[in-house]
């Protein structure tokens, strides 16, 4: 059994696991696009997704070298003793490049002083057995994982979501970097429209049954500029408030898997862009309150795995 400081197995907690010190993520641009933006599946991106491809505290302007600079300046005030993990999250990470470019690129961010791993954001159907292959050496030299958007196991919602992939593409994908021994992170939407409870539930169920590292629980952002904001101002769905998330949230976290690290519980969405909800603006009030639930219950991650809901 795996002692819980939070309650749950926490991103940080893993980390000062297994470097002892804490770690901060930086986000990277690394000058990608994807399949649904660039015209070779759709050009109009994933319905929610924004114009800088969910990489909305990024610096795109800047080469990998300046990027890290900068990140390191800002997230310095807070942590001085850090290290850190470049993370290349904007768009598909592993898409239209070759692999001289991507080993290049992935390279130049390790070589960068005290980053201390990789790990890098991606669509499921964008890893070909060369970049698996590829990802696999550089998974013997550093710590590295790979995030992979699921958001959902339900094929009617996929479609909706404009992915363009689904959960059959996504447990390909899983099989095929723990062959390899690469860490797997599954991003997960919550609140999607026409989604209840119950299909959130089994989308859980699914990554409790599946060889993944660790999780992304995130809630449905609506962001400017996006179609999924047209969805929402005609009315065509709702969302949570934040008294239900944090009490589903904590639901969640009850049989979730107790090895699985949670990377995230909520969201981050840009202040700029967000349309709803506002709450998970103060996102220091949503992990609180989920702290305080989790006490309140008693409760820790993996309480009731393997058990009714």
């Amino acid at each position: 059994m795996i002692y819980f400081p939070k309650k749950y197995y926490s991103f940080n907690q893993s980390m000062r696991e297994n470097f002892d010190t804490k770690i901060v993520k930086l986000s990277l641009d690394g000058g990608f696009t994807c399949p649904n933006r660039d015209g070779t599946l759709d050009n109009r991106g994933c319905i929610f997704c924004s114009a800088k491809g969910s990489g909305d505290f990024t610096f795109s302007t800047l080469s990998i070298n300046q990027q890290l600079e900068k990140q390191i300046e800002l997230t310095s005030k807070k942590w001085s003793d850090s290290k850190y993990i470049a993370y290349f999250q904007n768009y598909t990470n592993t898409y239209k490049k070759s692999l001289t470019e991507l080993k290049n690129l992935y390279e130049t961010a390790l070589n960068y002083k005290y980053v201390v791993g990789l790990a890098i954001g991606t669509r499921p159907d964008c890893l070909a057995d060369e970049v698996l292959d590829l990802l696999a050496e550089i998974n013997k030299k550093t710590f590295l994982f790979v995030e992979l958007g699921l958001q959902t196991i339900h094929k009617k919602s996929s479609k909706y979501l404009r992915l363009y992939y689904d959960v059959d593409d996504f447990n390909k994908a899983v099989a095929k970097l723990n062959l390899r021994g690469i860490k797997c992170v599954a991003h997960t939407i919550l609140g999607l429209p026409n989604e209840n409870r119950q299909m959130i539930i089994e989308t859980v169920e699914h990554l409790n049954s599946l060889p993944v590292w660790g999780i992304k629980l995130q809630m449905l952002n609506v962001l400017s500029g996006t179609d999924l904001e047209k969805d929402y101002a005609d009315g065509k769905f709702t969302l949570y408030s934040k008294e239900d998330y944090v009490s589903f949230i904590c639901d969640i976290i009850e049989h979730l898997r107790e090895d699985i690290v949670i990377h995230r519980l909520t969201g981050d969405g840009a202040k700029d862009i967000l349309i709803a909800p506002k709450w998970i603006l103060n996102k220091r009030d949503v992990l609180n309150s989920i702290d305080k639930e989790l006490t309140k219950r008693n409760t820790f991650q993996g309480k009731l795995f393997g058990q009714a809901w």
